[in-house]
């Protein structure tokens, strides 16, 4: 039968603070492992809003440098239009000019009476062969009557020669040309129903129409952008 001894005050002692020790060095443990856990959760949770606040500020600077370069594009495209119309506002300043000049000087061509006879009379010429008929008026500047008259008969005699008919002209005393006109003529058929308009200043508009895409050219050069041409 076995007998149970009775634990001294020192055995006691010493068994307490073996308890006392295991269970600090439990606590110890215990207390570092949640201090490990907590690093870790707080080193996550750290990464976490470190990627969250870095994803915001990359796609904040990345919306503000795309409205950078639409504002930047938006400016160059103004920028660009803005000159290419002050180019194109001079160049027609520069036409307009030229044909304005033209203009002025259309009236010159009256002062050689012998040249501005013949002038009259191709221009007469023109309107008898579009118009093909035996009675014809013809209007001009009452200043011109007397060269006018001239010019009639060389056309009439000239169609005869060319077409093998006769064709009855006369100047239209009732409706002339206004006096601020440089000159020329318009050609009066059908009954009055018909008017050719062989005015200078009719003509220069004519050649303005026919000639303004060769003389852009030639004080500008070819446009690389027109890809059609007349």
């Amino acid at each position: 039968m076995s007998q149970s001894h009775a634990l001294s005050d020192d055995q006691v002692g010493q068994e307490l603070k073996k308890m006392t020790a295991f269970i600090k060095q439990e606590a110890m443990e215990k207390a570092r492992e949640i201090e490990i856990k907590a690093d870790e959760e707080f080193s996550i949770e750290k990464s976490k809003l470190v990627r969250q606040e870095t994803q915001s500020i990359d796609t904040t600077y990345e919306k503000k440098f795309k409205q950078a370069q639409m504002s930047q594009q938006i400016t160059r495209s103004t920028v660009a239009n803005k000159t290419r119309l002050k180019v194109l506002s001079a160049r027609q300043e520069l036409l307009d000019g030229i044909f304005e000049d033209a203009e002025k000087k259309l009236g010159a061509a009256t002062k050689d009476k012998a040249k501005y006879q013949a002038i009259l009379k191709n221009l007469m010429l023109e309107g008898f062969y579009a118009l093909n008929e035996e009675k014809i008026l013809v209007r001009g500047r009452k200043a011109d009557y007397e060269v006018l008259k001239k010019a009639i008969a060389d056309a009439c005699k000239e169609y005869k020669e060319k077409v093998g008919k006769n064709i009855q002209a006369e100047i239209d005393e009732a409706n002339p040309q206004p006096e601020g006109s440089p000159g020329g003529l318009s050609i009066v058929g059908g009954g009055g129903k018909i008017d050719i308009n062989n005015t200078f200043e009719e003509r220069l508009k004519l050649l303005q129409d026919a000639a303004l895409p060769s003389i852009r050219t030639t004080l500008f050069g070819k446009n690389e952008n027109r890809k059609f041409y007349d």
